[in-house]
């Protein structure tokens, strides 16, 4: 008699998500290494330690590490692949909402939304000695939107800010062709883009190359006035540089879904800002976005454990790996 494989659930998925994983398999819920011991698979969320020796301590019967959504810097694929884990994720699930959500900041931010719903709630919105030019908005019609990162979510975000908004929007993608996404213009450096851009959205991945990319040399080379809107990840940003220039003027305001760390410490100076807009990493948080993802995870496990090759797999190299018990 076939036993069914133990898939380990760090992250949380839908409950009719989770039903239908229950079809083919026996969920173990866990948050250490230890736990996972013996299971076939592990679906996790944002801890930030399966390297290596967490890999090790989960033990020889884990053939995959399934990650909902997109990002995986989580992950250190090279020591998965060296052990023969299968990494997959579910890249064009999280698209639409996150490209919605770096709008919905963006807009927040440039029409002073949050600061207006504070003084309204505290009865001074329309009070004599209010300073009522902190609450005059930017009109975004006309206006530049640099995109750093043109794949899936950025390319959206162009769409929904060119075709929408009507902004001129530029991109600088070193990996993308330029003249491939409509509406925007490839321009061929970062540097330029940022001297030309009214809002700045960071679409990229985090990478040794992009970590804490936006320095304070960086940041001041956006024109002064400018935006940052971050729904990539928090490491792109030097926090505390990105705080200076705030407080400094050089930058009108930022609106950001992502820190590092997370959650943000509550001591973060970028908290106590007027002119900062923030949420806690819920861009892609909507109905849609989170069936979407766990429903891609359980549709590449039962793939995998029918003997067939996963969708998405980060390292196509390591197929299949361990997972050849199964395959075979």
């Amino acid at each position: 008699m076939n036993t069914k494989p133990k898939i380990w659930m760090e992250s949380i998925i839908q409950i009719a998500t989770l039903e239908r994983l229950h079809d083919f398999a026996e969920v173990v819920r866990g948050s250490s290494p230890e736990s996972i011991q013996g299971c076939d698979a592990a679906v996790i969320s944002a801890r930030p330690d399966v390297n290596g020796a967490w890999l090790d301590a989960a033990g020889p019967t884990l053939k995959v590490v399934a990650r909902p959504g997109i990002g995986v810097d989580n992950i250190t694929i090279a020591d998965a692949s060296a052990r023969g884990i299968l990494v997959m994720n579910t890249p064009d699930a999280p698209t639409e909402s996150t490209a919605e959500h770096t709008i919905a900041l963006m807009m927040a931010i440039a029409k002073r939304v949050v600061m207006a719903d504070i003084h309204l709630r505290a009865g001074n919105a329309m009070a004599a000695g209010i300073n009522r030019n902190m609450l005059k908005g930017t009109e975004m019609k006309g206006k530049t939107l640099g995109i750093i990162g043109l794949g899936r979510i950025g390319r959206r975000v162009a769409e929904m800010a060119a075709f929408g908004i009507r902004m001129n929007v530029i991109g600088f993608d070193p990996y993308a062709k330029p003249g491939s996404v409509p509406g925007v213009e490839f321009v061929d450096s970062i540097d330029t883009l940022l001297a030309r851009a009214d809002f700045v959205s960071l679409n990229a991945a985090l990478t040794n190359e992009t970590r804490k990319s936006f320095n304070e040399a960086r940041l001041r080379q956006m024109k002064r006035g400018a935006y940052l809107i971050n729904c990539s990840r928090g490491g792109v940003i030097d926090e505390a540089a990105l705080y200076k220039v705030l407080v400094d003027g050089h930058l009108a305001g930022a609106a950001l879904d992502v820190f590092d760390p997370e959650p943000p410490l509550p001591d973060n100076p970028l908290l106590t800002l007027p002119n900062v807009v923030v949420t806690m990493h819920i861009a892609s948080f909507t109905e849609v976005g989170t069936d979407s993802m766990g429903n891609g995870v359980v549709d590449q496990l039962a793939q995998l454990f029918r003997g067939e090759r996963p969708d998405n797999l980060l390292d196509g190299k390591a197929w299949p790996g361990r997972a050849a018990s199964i395959v075979n």
